[in-house]
């Protein structure tokens, strides 16, 4: 007797394989193959296939040929109204399928539109917006509406909901030169200062004769704001760290010696009558067989942002014009140099010592 869901299909299978024999479904050259199926399911799955009170309760009043048509049948139902549903949302997110509004609908969207100026003119933006769309939902391909929305939005400072709406609109209606304007000022207040200069230029071009004074304006200080940004992008490139200049390290590595040395009144000054060593580099070998030197060197090649610190430091500036202006134009005396207590303190900051982190910090 069959007692689970699985031996009750079994048997089913093993009636549908038997009934197909005897109707003429197969021809009786299959008999022999059938039976050896019939057997092979009713020893897997432990029912017997020749019992028909086991197969009449398995099946009930419906055998499984019966069953699998009902099956069908409603598997195409089912596919028919996905597909309806699957077509309809594909016509309410694309505005190209959506039907075209009746006269009365048109008429009713005028009229939300007409109530929608009036809360724009009391300043009342969020009714404005919720009127617009009422209006667009009658009338979704209105380039009119989708621009008056995207003002409101504007108003309200969605300028991302704006730009959507006036790009939309531009679509729909290239000619409809409010549109392109309110795209213009959409993209201008989410930093896009190029993309708002193409928008105002182009509804420039569709007004023709020069265009209006206001898209004018709005052109010009799009294309003023875009000129400002190509000039702050120059003055970066060409600031000192850019350009590896003092203070700037090769490559993120090492901190530029030559600026070093040009503070301390060598090389780097520039050739000067009278110099020491013919204004060359002073001698390294000198410089770092002095301990705090040393130190100091490899306090600056282990951090370049201190080394950037140390060339933009007016003080220490003035004192190396000071050391290159006497002696020649030559290298300083290290023993001088160490004796100004500037230096000093600057060194003991360099070294981590006598409390001249906490000074160093101070005076950024």
């Amino acid at each position: 007797m069959a007692t689970t869901t699985k031996q009750r299909l079994a048997l089913a299978i093993c009636d549908f394989l038997s009934t197909s024999l005897k109707d003429g479904t197969l021809s009786s050259d299959e008999s022999d193959s059938i039976d050896v199926a019939i057997n092979c399911i009713g020893e897997s799955f432990k029912v017997d296939p020749s019992d028909a009170a086991s197969v009449s309760a398995a099946t009930g009043a419906q055998n499984l040929l019966q069953i699998y048509g009902v099956y069908e049948k409603l598997k195409g139902t089912s596919t028919n109204t996905s597909t309806s549903s699957s077509t309809s949302a594909s016509t309410s997110n694309n505005p190209e399928q959506e039907k075209t509004p009746t006269d009365a609908e048109k008429a009713q969207a005028e009229d939300l539109k007409a109530k929608g100026n009036r809360a724009m003119a009391a300043k009342d933006y969020p009714t404005a917006i919720d009127l617009y769309t009422q209006a667009l939902s009658l009338s979704p391909r209105n380039a009119v509406y989708l621009s008056n929305r995207a003002a409101a939005y504007s108003a309200a400072r969605d300028h991302g909901s704006a730009r959507a709406d006036a790009e939309r609109a531009v679509q729909l209606d290239p000619k409809y030169t409010k549109a392109w304007s309110r795209l213009g000022l959409a993209r201008f207040a989410l930093g896009d200062a190029r993309g708002s200069m193409d928008a105002y230029r182009q509804g420039i071009e569709h007004e023709g004769s020069g265009g209006s004074e206001a898209m004018k304006k709005g052109f010009e200080t799009a294309r003023k704001r875009v000129e400002d940004l190509e000039a702050e992008a120059a003055d970066s490139a060409s600031s000192p760290a850019a350009r590896g200049g003092p203070g700037a390290s090769a490559g993120g590595g090492m901190p530029d010696l030559g600026g070093l040395a040009s503070l301390l009144g060598g090389a780097g000054g520039g050739n000067r009558e009278g110099g020491g060593g013919g204004g060359g580099m002073p001698d390294l070998g000198s410089i770092m067989s002095n301990p705090m030197f040393a130190n100091m060197a490899q306090s600056l090649m282990s951090n370049p942002e201190m080394m950037q610190n140390l060339m933009s430091n007016p003080r220490l500036r003035e004192m190396a014009d000071r050391f290159s202006s006497g002696g020649g134009g030559g290298m300083p005396d290290l023993s001088t140099l160490m004796n100004d207590p500037n230096i000093a303190d600057m060194a003991r900051n360099m070294m981590g010592g006598g409390g001249g982190a906490g000074r160093g910090a101070g005076n950024q």
